[in-house]
């Protein structure tokens, strides 16, 4: 007699559940807790972290729904979130629209620039529409600087605090919680996308485009969804910043943001929603965590406390560098390991 061992389903409902065992919903439920707790312990500077990892994460899940899930590489990132937090800006200081309805507008205004510039992927793959990305990057970047009467050109765009009941958003503590709500619903929307024909058609054309058009993917339309989906949340994130910080400049959105968002779904993991959450807490939280160690081995070792702020480069580039060498699918395969070894203890030949 053999004992079933696993994990069964008997409905449908239950099988396609996100969260269909008890510990996934615990682990769920345990960090729910903790994020609404999170700001009545925490102080500014921490909050002020937080903001700064969940607005990164809309823009990273945002990133993973076009290159990690859909194969379509990307160095355009920054050009995107300039374009959403340009509009979002722009909409308020010369229409007089409220922040909800400029942020909105503005990621739809964001959705159509991706979907114009994700036309060569009709025709480019890999390194070639990587460069074409990074030709829109550059064309975005040269409009911010150089239509000054529209986008001022270098000088910053000061908005107005963003309110809601007569209560100003852009401090530490509110604006977390929409910055929470915004990251999310980015998250639940895209778990959710990939458990639909559309999704899947993604993943498809990721996997391999010719067959996914054998079977009847129709596979530019595909792309040009993934790039219009990607780049409404990533104008999603640039609105969030221009309401946050309530100054839009155009330094925000360079080349090096593109490269920083991309690194974050690397190090976090390609194609994985809880990888762009943790690639985008450890990219964001790397310069502080250097800062803070500089801080604190100030009076012990004063010359190395004065490198630190030159290393973070290195640093960042060194941590892409390892997880590329030593866990290409990033930091969600090490928390995949770790679950599964729970999982099967003590019985560790199960592991294989």
């Amino acid at each position: 007699m053999s004992l079933e061992c696993g994990v069964f389903h008997t409905r449908y409902a239950s099988d396609m559940g996100l969260r269909p065992r008890p510990a996934q919903r615990i682990r769920l439920a345990v960090f729910a807790v903790f994020v609404l707790c999170f700001p009545f312990f925490a102080g500014d500077y921490w909050l002020d972290l937080a903001n700064q990892v969940a607005i990164a994460t809309v823009g990273a899940i945002g990133l993973n729904i076009l290159v990690g899930y859909t194969g379509q590489i990307s160095l355009g990132q920054g050009a995107f979130m300039a374009i959403g937090a340009y509009a979002a800006g722009l909409l308020t200081l010369n229409l007089g629209l409220p922040w909800g309805v400029s942020i909105a507008l503005a990621c739809m205004l964001t959705a159509a620039a991706g979907t114009f510039f994700g036309l060569p992927s009709l025709r480019l793959k890999g390194l070639y529409l990587a460069i074409a990305t990074l030709a829109a990057q550059e064309i975005v970047e040269w409009a911010m600087t150089h239509w000054t009467a529209v986008t001022g050109g270098t000088e910053a765009i000061v908005l107005p605090s963003p309110s809601l009941f007569g209560v100003r958003l852009n401090t530490t503590f509110n604006f977390y919680w929409l910055a929470v709500l915004a990251a999310a619903g980015t998250a639940l929307f895209a778990a959710n996308l990939f458990r639909t024909r559309t999704g899947r058609a993604f993943v498809a054309v990721r996997d391999q485009d010719i067959a996914a058009s054998v079977i009847g993917v129709n596979v530019f339309r595909t792309k040009l969804l993934a790039f219009a989906t990607s780049s409404f949340f990533v104008g999603l994130a640039g609105a969030l910043i221009a309401y946050y910080r309530t100054i839009i400049t155009w330094e925000r959105f360079t080349l090096e943001t593109s490269i920083v968002y991309l690194a974050m779904i690397i190090v976090g993991g390609l194609g994985s929603i809880r990888g762009s959450f943790f690639g985008a807490a450890l990219i964001t939280l790397l310069p502080a965590m250097l800062a803070n160690l500089g801080r604190a081995i100030q009076e012990t070792a004063p010359q190395a406390a004065s490198l630190l702020p030159y290393a973070q480069q290195a640093v960042f580039g060194i941590v892409i560098i390892l997880f590329l060498v030593f866990e290409p699918k990033g930091l969600s395969k090490l928390w995949g390991n770790v679950k599964d070894y729970f999982h099967v203890w003590p019985f560790g030949y199960r592991r294989e």
